[in-house]
Protein backbone atom coordinates (compact mmCIF):
# COMPACT_ATOMS: atom_id res chain seq x y z
CA UNK A 1 0.00 0.00 0.00
CA UNK A 2 1.32 3.44 -0.94
CA UNK A 3 2.72 5.12 2.17
CA UNK A 4 2.10 8.58 0.71
CA UNK A 5 -1.62 7.99 0.33
CA UNK A 6 -1.83 6.48 3.81
CA UNK A 7 -0.01 9.47 5.32
CA UNK A 8 -2.30 11.96 3.55
CA UNK A 9 -5.41 10.15 4.77
CA UNK A 10 -3.98 9.94 8.27
CA UNK A 11 -3.42 13.70 8.26
CA UNK A 12 -6.96 14.34 6.98
CA UNK A 13 -8.45 12.11 9.65
CA UNK A 14 -6.44 13.83 12.36
CA UNK A 15 -7.64 17.22 11.09
CA UNK A 16 -11.25 16.00 11.06
CA UNK A 17 -10.93 14.83 14.67
CA UNK A 18 -9.61 18.24 15.75
CA UNK A 19 -12.43 20.01 13.93
CA UNK A 20 -15.03 17.69 15.40
CA UNK A 21 -13.94 18.48 18.94
CA UNK A 22 -12.84 22.10 18.55
CA UNK A 23 -15.99 23.34 16.80
CA UNK A 24 -18.54 24.77 19.27
CA UNK A 25 -21.21 22.15 19.82
CA UNK A 26 -24.02 24.54 18.88
CA UNK A 27 -22.66 24.87 15.31
CA UNK A 28 -21.26 21.36 14.85
CA UNK A 29 -22.14 19.92 11.43
CA UNK A 30 -21.51 16.21 10.71
CA UNK A 31 -22.69 16.38 7.08
CA UNK A 32 -19.40 16.70 5.18
CA UNK A 33 -19.04 14.63 2.02
CA UNK A 34 -15.27 15.14 2.14
CA UNK A 35 -15.14 13.56 5.60
CA UNK A 36 -17.03 10.49 4.40
CA UNK A 37 -14.72 10.26 1.37
CA UNK A 38 -11.72 10.21 3.73
CA UNK A 39 -13.38 7.82 6.23
CA UNK A 40 -12.99 10.69 8.70
CA UNK A 41 -16.62 11.19 9.79
CA UNK A 42 -16.38 9.05 12.93
CA UNK A 43 -15.27 11.70 15.48
CA UNK A 44 -18.25 13.92 14.65
CA UNK A 45 -20.67 11.16 15.55
CA UNK A 46 -18.57 9.99 18.47
CA UNK A 47 -18.87 13.44 20.02
CA UNK A 48 -22.56 13.83 19.24
CA UNK A 49 -23.45 10.45 20.77
CA UNK A 50 -21.57 11.39 23.93
CA UNK A 51 -22.50 15.07 24.30
CA UNK A 52 -25.64 15.81 22.30
CA UNK A 53 -27.34 12.76 20.75
CA UNK A 54 -30.31 14.84 19.54
CA UNK A 55 -28.44 17.73 17.98
CA UNK A 56 -29.53 20.81 16.00
CA UNK A 57 -27.25 22.08 13.21
CA UNK A 58 -28.52 25.60 12.40
CA UNK A 59 -26.85 25.88 8.99
CA UNK A 60 -24.95 23.74 6.51
CA UNK A 61 -24.76 23.09 2.77
CA UNK A 62 -27.95 21.08 3.33
CA UNK A 63 -29.73 23.67 5.42
CA UNK A 64 -30.69 23.22 9.08
CA UNK A 65 -31.37 19.77 10.51
CA UNK A 66 -31.52 17.61 13.61
CA UNK A 67 -29.02 14.76 13.96
CA UNK A 68 -30.19 11.60 15.71
CA UNK A 69 -27.09 9.54 16.48
CA UNK A 70 -28.00 6.87 19.09
CA UNK A 71 -29.27 3.42 18.11
CA UNK A 72 -32.47 3.39 20.17
CA UNK A 73 -33.30 7.00 19.33
CA UNK A 74 -32.99 6.22 15.62
CA UNK A 75 -35.35 3.27 16.06
CA UNK A 76 -37.84 5.51 17.84
CA UNK A 77 -37.85 8.04 14.98
CA UNK A 78 -37.85 5.39 12.24
CA UNK A 79 -40.91 3.63 13.67
CA UNK A 80 -42.93 6.81 14.25
CA UNK A 81 -44.06 7.68 10.72
CA UNK A 82 -47.10 9.54 12.10
CA UNK A 83 -44.84 12.32 13.44
CA UNK A 84 -41.78 11.89 11.24
CA UNK A 85 -42.86 11.85 7.61
CA UNK A 86 -41.05 10.66 4.50
CA UNK A 87 -43.28 12.62 2.11
CA UNK A 88 -40.73 15.46 1.73
CA UNK A 89 -37.80 13.17 1.04
CA UNK A 90 -35.52 10.73 2.77
CA UNK A 91 -32.18 12.47 2.23
CA UNK A 92 -30.46 15.80 2.75
CA UNK A 93 -30.53 17.61 -0.62
CA UNK A 94 -28.19 20.59 -1.07
CA UNK A 95 -29.85 23.89 -0.33
CA UNK A 96 -30.45 26.04 -3.43
CA UNK A 97 -27.88 28.68 -2.52
CA UNK A 98 -24.98 26.22 -2.86
CA UNK A 99 -25.97 25.07 -6.36
CA UNK A 100 -25.34 26.82 -9.68
CA UNK A 101 -28.31 28.54 -11.30
CA UNK A 102 -28.80 25.82 -13.92
CA UNK A 103 -28.65 22.95 -11.41
CA UNK A 104 -32.20 21.76 -11.66
CA UNK A 105 -32.61 18.67 -9.52
CA UNK A 106 -35.92 17.09 -8.69
CA UNK A 107 -35.61 18.00 -5.06
CA UNK A 108 -37.15 15.89 -2.41
CA UNK A 109 -40.27 17.70 -1.33
CA UNK A 110 -40.63 19.68 -4.55
CA UNK A 111 -42.85 17.08 -6.20
CA UNK A 112 -46.51 16.33 -5.82
CA UNK A 113 -47.71 13.21 -4.04
CA UNK A 114 -48.41 11.41 -7.31
CA UNK A 115 -44.80 11.66 -8.48
CA UNK A 116 -43.07 10.39 -5.34
CA UNK A 117 -41.58 6.93 -5.01
CA UNK A 118 -43.07 4.85 -2.23
CA UNK A 119 -40.07 5.50 0.03
CA UNK A 120 -41.08 9.18 -0.15
CA UNK A 121 -44.64 8.43 0.95
CA UNK A 122 -46.52 7.84 4.17
CA UNK A 123 -49.42 5.41 4.58
CA UNK A 124 -51.73 4.65 2.95
CA UNK A 125 -49.99 5.58 -0.33
CA UNK A 126 -46.72 4.00 0.75
CA UNK A 127 -48.29 0.66 1.60
CA UNK A 128 -50.30 0.51 -1.63
CA UNK A 129 -47.28 1.16 -3.85
CA UNK A 130 -44.84 -1.03 -1.91
CA UNK A 131 -47.03 -4.13 -1.83
CA UNK A 132 -47.10 -4.23 -5.64
CA UNK A 133 -43.36 -4.91 -5.97
CA UNK A 134 -42.83 -6.85 -2.72
CA UNK A 135 -43.56 -10.26 -4.33
CA UNK A 136 -40.53 -9.76 -6.57
CA UNK A 137 -38.22 -10.05 -3.56
CA UNK A 138 -40.34 -12.39 -1.43
CA UNK A 139 -38.79 -15.68 -0.17
CA UNK A 140 -40.33 -17.77 -2.95
CA UNK A 141 -38.91 -15.44 -5.61
CA UNK A 142 -35.49 -15.44 -3.97
CA UNK A 143 -35.48 -19.23 -3.87
CA UNK A 144 -36.08 -19.25 -7.63
CA UNK A 145 -33.36 -16.65 -8.22
CA UNK A 146 -30.67 -18.21 -6.02
CA UNK A 147 -29.37 -20.81 -8.53
CA UNK A 148 -29.06 -18.13 -11.21
CA UNK A 149 -27.25 -15.76 -8.83
CA UNK A 150 -24.88 -18.59 -7.91
CA UNK A 151 -24.19 -19.44 -11.55
CA UNK A 152 -23.46 -15.82 -12.36
CA UNK A 153 -21.30 -15.32 -9.27
CA UNK A 154 -19.25 -18.35 -10.27
CA UNK A 155 -18.83 -17.11 -13.82
CA UNK A 156 -17.74 -13.67 -12.61
CA UNK A 157 -15.16 -15.14 -10.23
CA UNK A 158 -13.86 -17.62 -12.81
CA UNK A 159 -13.22 -14.74 -15.22
CA UNK A 160 -10.98 -12.82 -12.82
CA UNK A 161 -7.24 -12.56 -13.53
CA UNK A 162 -4.85 -14.44 -11.25
CA UNK A 163 -1.70 -12.65 -10.12
CA UNK A 164 -2.68 -9.37 -11.81
CA UNK A 165 -4.16 -6.28 -10.11
CA UNK A 166 -7.75 -5.39 -10.95
CA UNK A 167 -10.62 -3.26 -9.66
CA UNK A 168 -12.88 -5.41 -7.47
CA UNK A 169 -15.67 -2.81 -7.51
CA UNK A 170 -15.95 -2.85 -11.29
CA UNK A 171 -15.38 -6.52 -12.11
CA UNK A 172 -17.23 -8.10 -9.18
CA UNK A 173 -19.40 -5.85 -7.00
CA UNK A 174 -20.97 -3.85 -9.82
CA UNK A 175 -21.25 -6.83 -12.12
CA UNK A 176 -23.09 -9.17 -9.74
CA UNK A 177 -25.54 -6.55 -8.47
CA UNK A 178 -26.23 -5.19 -11.95
CA UNK A 179 -26.89 -8.70 -13.28
CA UNK A 180 -29.35 -9.29 -10.44
CA UNK A 181 -31.07 -5.94 -10.96
CA UNK A 182 -31.37 -6.58 -14.69
CA UNK A 183 -33.08 -9.88 -13.88
CA UNK A 184 -35.52 -8.22 -11.49
CA UNK A 185 -36.49 -5.72 -14.21
CA UNK A 186 -36.18 -8.23 -17.08
CA UNK A 187 -33.92 -5.53 -18.50
CA UNK A 188 -32.03 -6.27 -21.74
CA UNK A 189 -29.06 -8.14 -20.32
CA UNK A 190 -26.46 -6.92 -22.80
CA UNK A 191 -27.28 -3.33 -21.80
CA UNK A 192 -27.27 -3.94 -18.04
CA UNK A 193 -24.40 -1.53 -17.35
CA UNK A 194 -26.77 1.30 -18.20
CA UNK A 195 -28.37 0.54 -14.85
CA UNK A 196 -25.01 1.13 -13.14
CA UNK A 197 -24.51 4.36 -15.08
CA UNK A 198 -27.95 5.68 -14.18
CA UNK A 199 -27.67 4.67 -10.54
CA UNK A 200 -24.35 6.50 -10.25
CA UNK A 201 -25.85 9.52 -12.00
CA UNK A 202 -28.62 9.70 -9.41
CA UNK A 203 -26.39 9.40 -6.35
CA UNK A 204 -23.15 11.24 -7.12
CA UNK A 205 -22.05 14.86 -7.01
CA UNK A 206 -20.66 16.66 -10.10
CA UNK A 207 -17.15 15.50 -10.87
CA UNK A 208 -17.42 12.50 -8.56
CA UNK A 209 -19.28 10.16 -10.86
CA UNK A 210 -20.30 9.81 -14.52
CA UNK A 211 -21.31 13.45 -14.93
CA UNK A 212 -19.61 16.82 -14.54
CA UNK A 213 -22.33 19.36 -15.36
CA UNK A 214 -26.01 19.45 -14.48
CA UNK A 215 -26.83 19.52 -18.18
CA UNK A 216 -25.10 16.14 -18.49
CA UNK A 217 -27.01 14.85 -15.50
CA UNK A 218 -30.36 15.97 -16.93
CA UNK A 219 -29.60 14.23 -20.22
CA UNK A 220 -28.56 10.96 -18.55
CA UNK A 221 -31.69 10.90 -16.42
CA UNK A 222 -33.85 11.74 -19.43
CA UNK A 223 -32.26 8.78 -21.23
CA UNK A 224 -33.09 6.58 -18.24
CA UNK A 225 -36.67 7.76 -18.08
CA UNK A 226 -37.23 7.28 -21.81
CA UNK A 227 -35.81 3.77 -21.66
CA UNK A 228 -38.06 2.73 -18.78
CA UNK A 229 -41.15 4.36 -20.30
CA UNK A 230 -40.55 2.21 -23.38
CA UNK A 231 -40.23 -0.88 -21.17
CA UNK A 232 -43.52 0.07 -19.47
CA UNK A 233 -45.23 0.38 -22.85
CA UNK A 234 -43.96 -3.05 -23.84
CA UNK A 235 -45.00 -4.73 -20.59
CA UNK A 236 -48.41 -3.07 -20.25
CA UNK A 237 -49.34 -4.44 -23.67
CA UNK A 238 -48.07 -7.93 -22.87
CA UNK A 239 -49.30 -10.65 -20.55
CA UNK A 240 -48.49 -10.05 -16.84
CA UNK A 241 -45.10 -11.47 -15.85
CA UNK A 242 -42.95 -11.73 -12.74
CA UNK A 243 -40.55 -8.83 -13.31
CA UNK A 244 -40.88 -5.58 -11.38
CA UNK A 245 -41.85 -3.47 -14.41
CA UNK A 246 -44.65 -5.87 -15.32
CA UNK A 247 -45.81 -5.87 -11.70
CA UNK A 248 -46.05 -2.09 -11.76
CA UNK A 249 -47.66 -2.01 -15.21
CA UNK A 250 -50.35 -4.57 -14.32
CA UNK A 251 -50.73 -4.03 -10.57
CA UNK A 252 -54.25 -3.01 -9.58
CA UNK A 253 -52.88 -0.14 -7.50
CA UNK A 254 -50.09 0.99 -9.84
CA UNK A 255 -51.23 0.47 -13.45
CA UNK A 256 -52.86 3.90 -13.49
CA UNK A 257 -49.84 5.67 -12.02
CA UNK A 258 -48.55 8.75 -13.78
CA UNK A 259 -45.26 8.27 -15.60
CA UNK A 260 -43.74 10.59 -12.99
CA UNK A 261 -44.70 8.24 -10.19
CA UNK A 262 -43.71 5.15 -12.15
CA UNK A 263 -40.27 6.62 -12.85
CA UNK A 264 -39.89 7.70 -9.22
CA UNK A 265 -40.45 4.09 -8.16
CA UNK A 266 -38.00 2.91 -10.81
CA UNK A 267 -35.27 5.26 -9.55
CA UNK A 268 -35.81 3.97 -6.01
CA UNK A 269 -35.53 0.36 -7.19
CA UNK A 270 -32.41 1.10 -9.25
CA UNK A 271 -30.60 2.74 -6.35
CA UNK A 272 -31.86 0.28 -3.75
CA UNK A 273 -30.98 -2.71 -5.89
CA UNK A 274 -27.56 -1.44 -6.89
CA UNK A 275 -25.61 0.81 -4.54
CA UNK A 276 -26.23 -0.80 -1.18
CA UNK A 277 -25.41 -4.40 -2.08
CA UNK A 278 -22.48 -3.53 -4.30
CA UNK A 279 -20.88 -1.39 -1.59
CA UNK A 280 -21.33 -4.08 1.02
CA UNK A 281 -19.70 -6.67 -1.25
CA UNK A 282 -16.75 -4.30 -1.64
CA UNK A 283 -16.86 -3.53 2.08
CA UNK A 284 -16.45 -7.21 2.91
CA UNK A 285 -13.16 -7.34 0.98
CA UNK A 286 -11.92 -4.21 2.72
CA UNK A 287 -13.00 -5.35 6.20
CA UNK A 288 -11.51 -8.83 5.92
CA UNK A 289 -8.22 -7.43 4.63
CA UNK A 290 -8.07 -4.96 7.49
CA UNK A 291 -8.89 -7.75 9.96
CA UNK A 292 -6.78 -10.69 8.90
CA UNK A 293 -7.68 -12.67 12.03
CA UNK A 294 -11.34 -12.56 10.94
CA UNK A 295 -10.40 -13.55 7.38
CA UNK A 296 -8.51 -16.56 8.75
CA UNK A 297 -11.49 -17.43 10.93
CA UNK A 298 -13.79 -17.32 7.88
CA UNK A 299 -11.49 -19.49 5.78
CA UNK A 300 -11.28 -22.02 8.58
CA UNK A 301 -15.05 -22.10 9.05
CA UNK A 302 -17.19 -21.17 6.03
CA UNK A 303 -20.30 -21.77 8.13
CA UNK A 304 -19.64 -18.30 9.52
CA UNK A 305 -20.58 -16.71 6.18
CA UNK A 306 -24.16 -15.72 7.22
CA UNK A 307 -22.86 -14.12 10.42
CA UNK A 308 -20.04 -12.40 8.49
CA UNK A 309 -22.58 -11.03 6.01
CA UNK A 310 -24.66 -9.43 8.79
CA UNK A 311 -21.56 -8.05 10.49
CA UNK A 312 -20.37 -6.54 7.21
CA UNK A 313 -23.76 -4.91 6.60
CA UNK A 314 -23.52 -3.32 10.06
CA UNK A 315 -19.86 -2.39 9.84
CA UNK A 316 -20.13 -0.94 6.34
CA UNK A 317 -23.56 0.74 6.74
CA UNK A 318 -23.99 1.33 2.97
CA UNK A 319 -26.56 4.12 3.46
CA UNK A 320 -25.17 6.61 5.97
CA UNK A 321 -28.49 8.23 6.80
CA UNK A 322 -32.18 8.60 6.15
CA UNK A 323 -34.12 11.80 6.81
CA UNK A 324 -37.66 12.64 7.86
CA UNK A 325 -39.68 15.83 8.29
CA UNK A 326 -41.60 16.53 11.49
CA UNK A 327 -45.33 16.88 10.86
CA UNK A 328 -45.97 18.58 14.20
CA UNK A 329 -44.17 20.09 17.16
CA UNK A 330 -42.75 17.19 19.14
CA UNK A 331 -40.62 16.86 22.25
CA UNK A 332 -37.96 14.18 21.85
CA UNK A 333 -35.35 13.38 24.51
CA UNK A 334 -35.85 16.81 26.02
CA UNK A 335 -35.43 18.68 22.73
CA UNK A 336 -38.22 20.65 21.02
CA UNK A 337 -38.49 19.54 17.40
CA UNK A 338 -40.75 21.89 15.44
CA UNK A 339 -43.17 21.08 12.64
CA UNK A 340 -41.27 21.25 9.35
CA UNK A 341 -37.87 20.53 10.87
CA UNK A 342 -35.63 18.09 9.02
CA UNK A 343 -34.63 15.11 11.20
CA UNK A 344 -31.68 12.96 10.10
CA UNK A 345 -31.24 9.42 11.39
CA UNK A 346 -27.52 8.72 11.12
CA UNK A 347 -27.49 4.94 10.70
CA UNK A 348 -23.72 5.10 10.38
CA UNK A 349 -23.57 6.45 13.93
CA UNK A 350 -26.23 4.18 15.43
CA UNK A 351 -24.27 1.18 14.18
CA UNK A 352 -21.34 2.36 16.32
CA UNK A 353 -23.38 2.98 19.49
CA UNK A 354 -21.39 1.50 22.37
CA UNK A 355 -24.49 1.24 24.57
CA UNK A 356 -26.15 -1.26 22.19
CA UNK A 357 -23.30 -2.92 20.28
CA UNK A 358 -20.31 -4.28 22.17
CA UNK A 359 -16.98 -3.05 20.79
CA UNK A 360 -18.79 -1.48 17.81
CA UNK A 361 -15.75 -0.27 15.87
CA UNK A 362 -14.36 -3.80 15.73
CA UNK A 363 -15.19 -6.14 12.87
CA UNK A 364 -16.13 -9.46 14.47
CA UNK A 365 -17.67 -12.02 12.14
CA UNK A 366 -18.95 -14.32 14.88
CA UNK A 367 -20.71 -11.76 17.04
CA UNK A 368 -23.35 -13.08 19.38
CA UNK A 369 -26.11 -10.99 17.73
CA UNK A 370 -24.77 -9.97 14.30
CA UNK A 371 -28.19 -8.90 13.01
CA UNK A 372 -28.38 -6.12 15.58
CA UNK A 373 -27.86 -3.22 13.21
CA UNK A 374 -29.71 -0.31 11.60
CA UNK A 375 -28.52 -0.64 8.03
CA UNK A 376 -31.90 -1.75 6.66
CA UNK A 377 -33.93 0.71 8.71
CA UNK A 378 -36.99 -0.10 10.79
CA UNK A 379 -40.72 0.34 10.60
CA UNK A 380 -42.72 0.68 7.41
CA UNK A 381 -39.68 1.76 5.38
CA UNK A 382 -37.46 -1.18 6.31
CA UNK A 383 -35.54 -2.11 3.15
CA UNK A 384 -37.82 -4.17 0.93
CA UNK A 385 -34.84 -5.96 -0.64
CA UNK A 386 -32.88 -6.75 2.51
CA UNK A 387 -33.09 -10.53 2.04
CA UNK A 388 -31.94 -10.25 -1.57
CA UNK A 389 -28.92 -8.24 -0.43
CA UNK A 390 -28.05 -10.89 2.15
CA UNK A 391 -28.55 -13.64 -0.43
CA UNK A 392 -26.14 -12.09 -2.93
CA UNK A 393 -23.49 -11.52 -0.26
CA UNK A 394 -23.85 -15.05 1.06
CA UNK A 395 -23.59 -16.65 -2.37
CA UNK A 396 -20.63 -14.59 -3.56
CA UNK A 397 -18.64 -15.53 -0.45
CA UNK A 398 -19.57 -19.19 -0.68
CA UNK A 399 -18.22 -19.15 -4.21
CA UNK A 400 -15.12 -17.09 -3.29
CA UNK A 401 -14.05 -19.53 -0.59
CA UNK A 402 -14.40 -22.45 -3.01
CA UNK A 403 -11.98 -20.80 -5.43
CA UNK A 404 -9.49 -18.47 -3.78
CA UNK A 405 -7.30 -18.89 -0.68
CA UNK A 406 -6.78 -15.13 -0.55
CA UNK A 407 -7.90 -11.82 -2.06
CA UNK A 408 -5.42 -9.08 -1.19
CA UNK A 409 -6.17 -5.39 -1.02
CA UNK A 410 -3.33 -3.49 -2.69
CA UNK A 411 -4.03 0.11 -1.71
CA UNK A 412 -6.45 2.37 0.04
CA UNK A 413 -9.73 2.28 -1.92
CA UNK A 414 -11.38 5.39 -3.31
CA UNK A 415 -14.51 6.04 -1.27
CA UNK A 416 -17.71 7.73 -2.39
CA UNK A 417 -17.91 11.51 -2.08
CA UNK A 418 -21.33 11.49 -0.44
CA UNK A 419 -23.07 11.88 2.89
CA UNK A 420 -25.73 9.38 1.75
CA UNK A 421 -24.07 6.53 -0.16
CA UNK A 422 -21.28 5.10 1.98
CA UNK A 423 -19.31 3.08 -0.49
CA UNK A 424 -16.33 2.63 -2.77
CA UNK A 425 -15.59 3.92 -6.26
CA UNK A 426 -12.67 1.57 -6.87
CA UNK A 427 -10.73 -1.04 -4.92
CA UNK A 428 -7.49 -2.47 -6.32
CA UNK A 429 -6.89 -6.09 -5.36
CA UNK A 430 -4.88 -9.10 -6.49
CA UNK A 431 -5.76 -12.79 -6.27
CA UNK A 432 -2.45 -14.63 -5.91
CA UNK A 433 -3.72 -18.11 -6.76
CA UNK A 434 -6.69 -20.44 -7.07
CA UNK A 435 -7.49 -23.32 -4.75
Amino acid sequence: MADGVTDILSDKRALARRRAYETPLETLNPAWASAFRDDAQWPYFERLRAEDPVHWTPDSNYGAFWSITKYNDIMAIDTNHQVFSSAKGIGLPPKPSVLPADAFIQREGDTSEDSNSFINMDPPGHDIQRKTVSPGVAPASLARMAPQIRERAGAILDSLPIGEPFDWVDLVSKELTTMTLATLFDFPFEERRKLTLWSDTMTTAPGHGPWNTYAERRQLLADCRNYFVELWNQRVNAEPAGDLISMLAHGADTRNNSMDQYFANITLLIIGGNDTTRNTISGSIFALNRNQDQYAKLRANPELIPSMVSETIRWQTPLAHMARTATQDFEFRGKQIKAGDRVVMWYVSGNRDEEVIDNPYAYIIDRERPRTHLSFGFGIHRCVGNRLAELQLTIIWEEILKRFPDIRLLEEPTRSYSIFIKGYEDMKVVIPSRN
